[in-house]
């Protein structure tokens, strides 16, 4: 905003347009440079991002590649993931001071910590899955296997689908969040939260079957957390809903 002010006329639209594009430009910067760094080790990374299969296959299987470029590309995807997430948190906090002048002070002190808990509820939503989730639901596949059928994965398919695991996992976890949001800008009262209750145990698993693959485990395992974490969204929101005058 500092290069805006000095390089275009006295008003705040045009420092605006002059900011945005030199943020953006130097977040792109942040993040070209944070996936070069894990470039090096992309092997690594997908080794290690591909070990809870590997922990569940029968002995003497291994992964496949089913196209020439395959063992190239997946492991430089997996990099630039592992890039884009370490630097979720300094994008997010940029974010943070780019919108943070133009609040009032009660907001900046309720949406700061917002932006940081949601950080953190997005990398414990895709720990969850790696930890907890992954090993269950590959441990099932490769006992449900059925006797003459080798499973050998393909790595593009199983980077496919662990992503949409994180992704879907992740956006589970930030359910608190948007139900302080809802309840802090009185969209939402907290009582009508608790009588949406059996609703929201239904839509669960609705989202728990529409997010993950088609077997039961994963969605039960998506669709409990999501119940869980609606819960305790609304025993928070109690804290901050706004006050009704008398």
């Amino acid at each position: 905003f500092i290069i805006g002010a000095i390089l275009t006329p006295p008003d705040v639209i045009s420092q605006v347009m002059l900011a945005v594009p030199l943020w953006l430009l130097y977040e792109a910067g942040v993040l070209v440079v944070s996936i070069v760094i894990f470039l090096p080790f992309s092997n690594e990374l997908y080794a290690w991002l591909a070990q809870p299969l590997l922990k569940q296959m029968p002995a003497g299987t291994h992964m496949i590649a089913t196209a020439v470029t395959t063992p190239f590309l997946v492991p430089m995807k997996v990099s630039t993931l592992v890039g884009i997430v370490a630097c979720l948190p300094y994008t997010l906090y940029q974010a943070w001071a780019f919108v943070a002048p133009g609040l009032y002070e009660h907001e900046r002190r309720f949406i700061g910590p917002l932006i940081v808990a949601s950080t953190v509820l997005f990398l414990m939503g895709m720990s969850f899955a790696y930890f907890f989730v992954f090993p269950v639901l590959f441990g099932f596949v490769a006992t449900s296997t059925p006797q003459g059928v080798s499973v050998m994965t393909d790595i593009g398919s199983y980077l496919d689908f662990v992503t949409t695991m994180f992704v879907s996992f992740g956006v589970a976890f930030e359910v608190p969040i948007a139900v302080l949001l809802l309840v802090k800008f009185n969209l939402v009262k907290v009582s009508a939260l608790k009588e949406a209750r059996s609703y929201v145990i239904v839509g669960a698993f609705i989202i728990g079957a529409i997010l993950t693959p088609p077997d039961v485990i994963s969605q039960v395992m998506l669709a409990v957390p999501l119940w869980l974490l609606y819960e305790a969204g609304v025993l928070v929101a109690q804290f901050v809903e706004p006050k009704t005058a008398t």
